[in-house]
């Protein structure tokens, strides 16, 4: 067994173990909150990526504006976040519309093959969620094709940018490479320190972690264009072009073609429709108390793009 299946054996085994109390799941239950309403649990990713800080201006927001209290964990992000919804450890959680989508219909990967999240309910979509392939600069890495035979940070082991990352990999015919899997402020570490060769990022640009790595380290972004963009998208409907400006990094002066995904809030069917109400209206009322990807979010795009069943409590919100 190569060390690439064996950590895909663990991504599924982390996936279902989430799922698994779902079979015994009827709603309504705590919600993570230990039984005092007040307080939610709001599951968001890794601290070096966009949904972690996010997350806690959210919560800054809906503190301010309700009688709601938020529990901002950093988790691996979106198939992880999936699980707690499911098992309703989690009342509100960032995940990536397409894991959404694999995971309400139980397709898509191995994970959630044979074990749709049925309770997992839509509340928004936020913004583009940028895949950026980073390498330093005297890596050789110039484009996709060049990452055959290199070991490569796919992300955190149960986050939907692990997912993403193989995705593209395969898409593009890149199958001989050595798969590592950390989080996006370790990916960065591996990088300076010369572990890895390139790392995929999935989240919001600018992403903590590539920001901090190109102040000291001259650092080179592979784009995803032309034919090799073509086959992405021709393999996942789901990828979209997207591009990230230059300047957004420190010595990446040139914009840099790539795809991206679609960052949403997701809930499960147990939270009650007025917590979930209130905390969409507490958010997108007030977003210009935000100053995260507040270019993407607003409440006449928060349903651009999404993949799932809308819970009723953000449904009654957006339909005011």
């Amino acid at each position: 067994m190569t060390d690439k299946q064996n950590r895909r054996q663990v991504l599924e085994a982390i996936g279902v173990a989430g799922i698994a109390a779902l079979a015994g799941c009827s709603g309504g239950g705590d919600g993570g909150d230990g039984g005092d309403g007040s307080r939610l649990s709001w599951h968001a990713g890794g601290t070096g990526g966009t949904y972690f800080p996010l997350s806690n201006e959210i919560k800054t927001v809906v503190e301010e504006n309700t009688d709601f209290s938020l529990n901002v964990q950093s988790t691996g992000a979106s198939v992880e976040n999936v699980g707690s919804l499911g098992d309703e450890s989690a009342d509100f959680a960032l995940i990536q519309n397409d894991i959404a989508y694999f995971a309400k219909n139980g397709t898509g990967i191995d994970t959630f093959e044979g074990n749709a999240v049925e309770n997992l309910q839509g509340v928004a979509t936020l913004y583009p969620e940028t895949i950026t392939v980073v390498t330093l600069s005297d890596s050789g890495i110039e484009s996709l094709s060049d990452l055959s035979g290199a070991t490569i940070n796919t992300g955190d082991l149960g986050s939907g940018t692990q997912v993403n990352a193989n995705q593209i990999l395969e898409a593009v015919g890149i199958s001989d490479y050595n798969e590592q899997n950390a989080g996006f402020s370790q990916a960065s570490e591996q990088l300076a320190n010369g572990d890895i060769d390139a790392a995929f990022v999935v989240g919001g640009w600018p992403v903590g972690a590539i920001e901090e790595l190109a102040t000291t380290n001259d650092i080179n972004i592979v784009p995803i264009q032309g034919d090799n963009r073509q086959a992405v998208k021709d393999a996942a409907s789901w990828f979209a072009d997207d591009t990230i400006p230059g300047g957004t990094y420190t010595g990446i002066d040139s914009d840099v073609e790539t795809v991206a995904v679609q960052a949403m809030i997701a809930t499960h069917a147990g939270v009650p429709a007025d917590t979930v109400e209130t905390v969409t209206g507490a958010i997108f009322d007030n977003v210009g108390e935000l100053s995260i990807k507040t270019d993407f979010i607003s409440a006449d795009s928060a349903q651009d793009g999404m993949s799932i069943e809308l819970h009723e409590g953000a449904a009654a919100y957006f339909d005011a």
